[in-house]
């Protein structure tokens, strides 16, 4: 099994544990919360870029490479990868570190979204500009 050794030297834009809650009898994480979370953890860049609210519109790639289980400890790396008129493209990667005596990390889930910037309306609206 591929063993990641560390995690990525750049800001983390989300970080939890899950919790018995979210998984089944096993002790497997939900694929639909780690989607959940990586949802949130996409939005953060995407609405600060935004400068406000942003609607998920796409998720253009979704890869689980590694099960998730309770009590790992998650961390959401979300970066810009691209940026239309109205819409923000954010890649996601999630790293697990287990709860063990050993430190073990393992990147478990790898994800692109698409979010597009919303007025108060919820309307499409043009990204401000970068100064």
């Amino acid at each position: 099994m591929p063993q990641d050794s560390k995690l990525p030297q750049k800001p983390v834009a989300l970080r939890v544990v899950p919790q018995p809650a979210d998984a089944n009898v096993h002790g497997d994480v939900f694929g639909g919360w780690i989607m959940a979370q990586v949802d949130i953890a996409g939005s953060i860049p995407a609405s600060r870029r935004a400068n406000g609210r942003v609607a998920t519109i796409a998720v253009n790639s979704f890869l689980f490479k590694q099960p998730v289980f309770v009590g790992d400890l998650l961390s959401f790396y979300a970066d810009i990868v691209k940026t239309g008129n109205t819409s923000i493209t954010v890649s996601v990667e999630v790293f697990a570190q287990r709860m063990s005596l050993a430190e073990e990390v393992v990147k478990v889930t790898e994800a692109t979204l698409t979010y597009v910037a919303t007025d108060h309306d919820r309307r499409p609206r043009a990204l401000p500009p970068l100064d």
